[in-house]
């Protein structure tokens, strides 16, 4: 099918697995920071990263149940 008669099924389909398997690449790429040979970092570092991707996560799933869910700002460790 042609991407003009692409169903919105075969449209989120396309669309899911290409964002989930980036979000996989990205969080793979993050457990490459762990090595303490290359990079400094603390245990509040790791459970403020932790519960940033946690809480937008929490988020997504809330927009898939079709709860509320708020915008939520940029991550800094700072």
């Amino acid at each position: 099918m042609s991407k003009g008669q692409e169903t919105k099924r075969e449209k989120f389909v396309r669309l899911a697995e290409a964002r989930t398997n980036k979000i996989i690449d990205m969080l793979q790429l993050l457990g490459n920071c762990s090595n303490s040979s290359a990079y400094d970092y603390t245990q509040q570092d790791v459970d403020k990263i932790f519960a940033a991707i946690e809480a937008e996560v929490r988020e997504a799933k809330k927009k898939f149940n079709k709860i509320e869910s708020r915008k939520s700002s940029r991550f800094t460790l700072d």
